[in-house]
């Protein structure tokens, strides 16, 4: 069977027997118009669907509310498929990682342009809010601040927040009468405000300083009194690791259907402190955690039963001159219409690469596989030509949140219908190792985050290279810059290898990373799953070199793929699981084994450990226990079958980790493990298993996630197996 037919069985496993599922690469898509911006908050009704035939408008099974609590993190704002601007609403939820909050108890705190989609780390971008107010008692007594603006949504009858969402916009009303619309190009995002009649000065703010970590230094801002362009920018603090970045803004306002005349206040603001006729915050006093910002008050709509203004957002990682020419060069006639057309014709195109035959399904099943595939194409982020750190004619992408998420599910998805972005994110991964040593692997605004398995983006051009070597020159993918950046990765040891690269040196003296060698370059932690990992990215490296022809590298990487049985101990059992015999375990240099309880880190963990990025846990895992890592040899699991004594045994183990709950639908190692029993000739098992995952841990309901999303790679595949 095929790499593709076993996708797509695997991929209509979960459709009724009927269903028809194919899949492009190329698409002549449009969308069929602009859906009602109607505020709803709802899921999709689980009636059957008719059959479509061939469905134009995918878009409009795409439920962007899947996931929004219960620590799912998920984005539900206006973005176009890899977009670098994610605008969308921020409230105080404690789980704000994505800005939003389905909980209507959380308030609003602004509209901003930056977000990450499914992460976890700290809370991420959020940067330079917008904020409408209907009423204040004086421009000088406006509640500017990030606390002192908060207002509540407007509450529909069923009890949810009068939120609307479809792919490229959101919508929300606010319980102060204001209605708020968003949409975005690439780098800008467009805003339209509507006030009710009752707003005599309807009043804008623009927040400079307020990331979601609160972490800006080095402000800057001006404010032009006539125009009412505000452009600023400061320093913010990375999420995940310990780098910085500049990130700039350029907002200008137009009105909608009217002539908007300059602004009659206008000001900076120092947290709950609007000063009227100010233009730079120079001209204020601030320190380090000052909240800083510029308010407008505007003339309403002559005969007005509202007014409804427009801002145009541009950002930029480079400059404010930059931010501004962005929105010039995107959004050039503020025409919000068009924009959100655009942005929904660019999902259609995208998601209608995978149609379905929707007759006598549920309609519910279809709205999770296309959210699913949405999901799959918010993050990595095409953050080209905004790279402060080299000139390059390559991409760049960003928002690798991290490579250890996505390697395993999101690339070789993609690879089936969208191989010219993939070539894209390829290019820019080899351009970051041409000029910074090392393929990216966890990343976020330019800066480096801590790595959470090994070095692997080497998986991922593996993939790509074994699946398009006869097309990469003509998508300008060079083979030799591609092998040159492999290599870099499993030979050369970085002065940090926390943040890039791999533990090399060790690596290739003894075979497998060692529970008790210490060195400067890193943490000594998740030693098992580290070698775990480099094995699979060795593998992954064999089969480049033995494309190129090779030989003899093929030869040495296919050997160093084979270390993971370094790890294996042949006599370690399962407490409460007979016949479970042998475990991956921590090794010492000296050869000898270490000893970490098999059920470490599950729920049943007698200890209640946890296997987090942690310096001080030392028990060789990773967000897995040794359960499931005994299960992980994704390159080699007839070897594995053969360690655990033959196919049976291998079926009744996978069996025991469903079974006994061992199997952690949170984290990323148990991801392939429902589809496992293919390698046993067993694919019956792999649809049962794979749908009663589906069924147990995903639907269409705001906590429908069974955990971080990460940004929308790891976990939106599964449910796209239906």
């Amino acid at each position: 069977m095929g790499f593709k037919d076993y996708l797509v069985q695997v991929l209509a496993s979960g459709m009724l027997i009927r269903a028809q599922i194919s899949i492009s690469t190329a698409s002549s898509i449009t969308s069929e118009g602009s859906q009602s911006a109607s505020a709803s908050f709802s899921t999709p009704s689980a009636s059957s669907t008719a059959s479509l035939g061939k469905i134009s408008d995918p878009a409009s099974f795409v439920n962007l509310f899947i996931g929004t609590t219960n620590g799912g993190h998920v984005f539900p704002g206006a973005t176009l498929p890899h977009g670098m601007v994610k605008t969308g609403v921020d409230t105080d939820a404690p789980g704000n990682h994505a800005g939003y909050d389905a909980n209507p108890m959380f308030n609003v705190t602004g509209f901003s342009q930056l977000h990450d989609s499914g992460t976890g780390g700290a809370v991420p971008l959020s940067n330079f809010k917008l904020f409408p107010f209907a009423q204040c008692s004086s421009f000088e007594k406006c509640k500017t601040s990030l606390d002192g603006r908060k207002t509540l949504r407007k509450i529909l009858a069923n009890g949810s927040p009068d939120d609307f969402a479809s792919p490229g916009y959101f919508a929300t009303n606010l319980s102060t009468g204001i209605r708020v619309e968003l949409t975005a190009t690439r780098r800008t995002a467009i805003h339209r405000y509507t006030f009710p009649a009752s707003s005599s000065h309807p009043r804008i703010a623009v927040d400079i300083t307020n990331d979601g970590q609160r972490s800006s230094t080095s402000p800057v801002m001006i404010l032009d009194p006539n125009t009412a362009r505000v452009v600023g920018g400061a320093s913010f603090a990375a999420s995940f690791g310990p780098g910085r970045y500049n990130a700039f803004t350029c907002v200008d306002f137009k009105g909608a259907g009217f002539t908007l005349q300059k602004p009659t206040e206008f000001g900076a603001w120092l947290a709950d402190f609007p000063v009227q006729g100010t233009t730079d915050i120079q001209q204020l006093y601030y320190g380090f955690v000052d909240q800083l910002g510029a308010l407008f008050t505007f003339a309403p709509s002559p005969g007005r039963k509202s007014t409804t203004i427009l801002a145009r957002v541009g950002v930029s990682l480079i400059s404010t001159e930059q931010a501004c020419a962005n929105a010039e060069a995107e959004i050039p006639n503020f025409d919000f219409d068009k924009v959100h057309n655009d942005a929904r014709a660019q999902w259609n195109d995208l998601l209608g690469r995978v149609q379905v035959d929707t007759a006598s399904v549920p309609r519910e099943t279809v709205s999770l596989f296309y959210s699913s595939l949405y999901r799959t194409h918010i993050s990595p982020a095409d953050y080209t030509g905004e790279n402060p750190k080299w000139n390059s004619s390559e991409p760049y992408y960003d928002s690798f949140y991290c490579n250890w998420d996505t390697y395993r599910t999101l690339y070789p998805l993609m690879s089936l219908h969208d191989p010219a972005i993939f070539s894209r994110i390829v290019r820019g991964m080899v351009d970051i190792q041409r000029h910074e040593g090392w393929l990216p692997e966890c990343r976020g605004a330019t800066a480096m985050h801590f790595i959470q398995g090994g070095s692997n983006a080497d998986p991922i051009l593996g993939e790509f290279f074994v699946k398009f070597h006869q097309h990469a020159a003509a998508l300008n993918v060079s083979a030799d810059d591609l092998y040159t950046a492999l290599l870099a990765d499993a030979e050369i040891q970085p002065p940090n290898w926390n943040v890039q690269g791999r533990q090399a040196d060790i690596w290739k003296q003894l075979n497998y990373i060692p529970h008790d060698m210490f060195d400067a370059g890193g943490a000594n932690t998740k030693q098992v799953s580290r070698t775990l990992e480099h094995s699979f990215n060795d593998f992954a490296i064999s089969q480049v070199a033995k494309i190129l022809n090779n030989t003899e590298d093929g030869q040495k990487y296919a050997r160093r793929a084979k270390n993971f049985e370094n790890v294996w101990h042949p006599n370690i059992t399962v407490p409460g699981g007979p016949g479970v015999l042998g475990m991956m375990q921590p090794r010492f240099a000296n050869g000898t084994f270490n000893f970490t309880d098999p059920r470490h880190c599950s729920i049943h963990d007698p200890a209640q450990a946890t296997c987090f990025l942690n310096a001080a846990n030392r028990d060789g895992f990773y967000e897995g226990s040794p359960i499931i890592y005994s299960q992980y040899v994704p390159h080699d699991t007839a070897r594995l079958i053969e360690l655990q004594g033959g196919v049976q045994k291998f079926i009744s183990r996978l069996n025991f980790i469903f079974d006994q709950d061992y199997f952690e639908s949170t984290d990323e190692p148990s991801q392939q493990m429902p589809y496992m029993y293919h390698y046993a000739n067993r694919p019956g098992l792999s649809t049962q298993r794979s749908r009663q995952v589906i069924a147990q841990f995903f639907n269409t309901s705001v906590n429908g996630l069974p955990g971080n999303d990460d940004s929308g790679m790891s976990r939106s595949i599964l449910p796209c197996a239906l």
